[in-house]
């Protein structure tokens, strides 16, 4: 059988060839950014704006409070989320998106543009509906 694959590496005036490494390392650590299996979803439940925990965690029905607050925390030092405590009794607490995270969206827009041709299964098209990341 013939190998197909090509060597980026093999024509020696390709200048990418050094940088290649050092993209996907940073390639690999905005995925670990934005890998969790809720960090997407709450994303995406921030795109209108601050949202009490409360109801992000009723936005979010299958996740537990645990999980919300272990995935809010990861996202919030990653910069990604910021989060205000209310002055109010009994204490309320608010998170949004910080500017980084308003950069991805392009991205999310991009995500639900393929997400239309990609061929779903049944399955997991009736899942969950992220009607938020439409309004993107």
């Amino acid at each position: 059988m013939e190998n197909n694959t090509t060597d980026p590496c093999d024509n020696r005036e390709s200048e990418g060839c050094i940088a290649v490494p050092a993209l996907l390392a940073e390639f690999k650590q905005a995925i670990h950014v934005l890998s969790g299996k809720w960090k997407l979803e709450i994303l995406s439940g921030l795109m209108d704006g601050g949202v009490r925990f409360g109801a992000l965690r009723r936005a979010l029905p299958p996740i537990t409070q645990h999980m919300l607050t272990v995935q809010l925390r990861e996202l919030e030092r990653d910069g990604l989320v910021s989060r205000k405590v209310l002055a109010e009794r009994p204490l309320q607490v608010e998170y949004e998106l910080t500017d980084s995270a308003w950069g991805l969206t392009p991205v999310f827009r991009e995500l639900l543009a393929w997400s239309k041709t990609y061929p779903r299964r049944t399955a997991v098209a009736s899942e969950t509906q992220l009607t938020p990341l439409e309004a993107v």
